[in-house]
């Protein structure tokens, strides 16, 4: 890790990272995030009794839509076709909670941690809005960046992985 922010030019202004240079590889960037939410909510996403329809598949295309829309979001990040979005739920009905997963591959000269942080971000957003009608107590957090792979700074996996 570099102690210098790199989208900033000598003088202090913001500028896109020219990447130019830098050579195309495979990247890889796993976010996860999650929503939590009153256990009887929760079981209601579950029964699919949630009348604005499957919140989860609701939600995972929301993911993915915001995943390839990071670089018009984001204002320094650079537009990049992806290979590969995933957006994945793993429910706790007791705790009232769900864990959201977002994988983003790409081949390219700059990775996809903002895509893949973008992702699980709009994906529990969109359980919010789905539920907000029977749950306004939901909480949308800790969404962080849980590894990354390839480029010049190799991989970085959280040591709490979870």
């Amino acid at each position: 890790m570099s102690d210098k922010l790199t989208h900033f030019d000598s003088e202090g202004r913001a500028v896109m990272v020219d990447v130019g240079g830098k050579p195309v590889t495979e990247r890889v960037a796993v976010a996860g995030g999650e929503v939590r939410m009153r256990p009887a909510t929760l079981n209601r996403i579950l029964d699919r009794s949630i009348e604005k329809g499957d919140v989860f598949g609701i939600a995972r295309t929301a993911g993915i839509m915001a995943a390839k829309q990071t670089g018009s979001l984001i204002p320094l990040c650079h537009p990049l076709l992806l290979t590969s979005v995933s957006v994945d739920f793993t429910p706790h009905p007791d705790e009232g909670r769900v864990e959201i997963r977002a994988t983003v591959k790409v081949t390219a000269r700059t990775g996809v941690e903002m895509e893949a942080l973008t992702a699980v971000s709009v994906a529990g957003l969109t359980i919010y809005d789905m539920c907000k009608a029977i749950d306004r107590s939901m909480v949308v957090g800790q969404v962080r960046l849980l590894e990354k792979h390839g480029g010049r700074s190799g991989s970085w996996v959280r040591e709490e992985n979870g």
